[in-house]
């Protein structure tokens, strides 16, 4: 294990959710009323509902896939028949069709945003850069596929499954154990 590892996969998740939870709280108890995205519907509705609704559904389905998949022991899977491998290939199915549509909604969303003058008038610097950085980390995300396809054996996904469980069972030391011997890449 080194000085990285300790610091990218045991101390910052804790750090990141702390900033999350301690953040979103102090914001709601000081700033309620501003805790809302600005609509822009009523602006520009071509394609809107298109670019919503599969930007959603894809983003909810990534979330859920990586909840499930990361958290559910392998147990589980083993006694409903599943192997490692298997499940690899269902994630890797799963999350593509989910990570494109999340892809094509988010696309179609930066574009109006930016292209549109209207609701880029209504639009400030923060909306313009949360959906950058949204689009940013779904490419990364994207980006692993290729990579998971090289090795369809499921053991990093098992090493993964660990270090996920680890984490939210609040075991920094073993959760840096089980990823230390992965990849850059992930």
């Amino acid at each position: 294990m080194s000085y990285f590892d300790t610091l990218f996969f045991g101390v910052y998740p804790y750090l990141a959710g702390a900033v999350f939870l301690l953040g979103s709280l102090a914001r709601f108890e000081r700033d309620q009323f501003t805790w809302k995205a600005h609509s822009s519907q009523i602006l520009s509705n071509k394609n809107m509902r298109w670019a919503s609704n599969l930007f959603h559904v894809g983003i909810l389905l990534l979330f859920l896939g990586h909840f499930v998949g990361l958290l559910t022991p392998p147990e589980v899977f083993h006694a409903l028949g599943v192997s490692a491998g298997a499940k690899q290939i269902l994630a890797i199915v799963a999350g593509s069709i989910a990570g494109l549509l999340c892809f094509v909604g988010l696309t179609m969303l930066v574009r109006r945003r930016l292209n549109d003058p209207r609701v880029r008038a209504n639009s400030t610097r923060m909306d313009i850069f949360i959906l950058l950085l949204l689009y940013l980390q779904l490419i990364l995300g994207l980006l692993t596929i290729p990579a998971s396809l090289m090795h369809l054996d499921g053991g990093n996904m098992l090493l993964l499954m660990q270090w996920a469980r680890n984490v939210v069972t609040f075991d920094p030391a073993e959760a840096v154990a089980a990823i230390s011997s992965l990849g850059f890449l992930f």
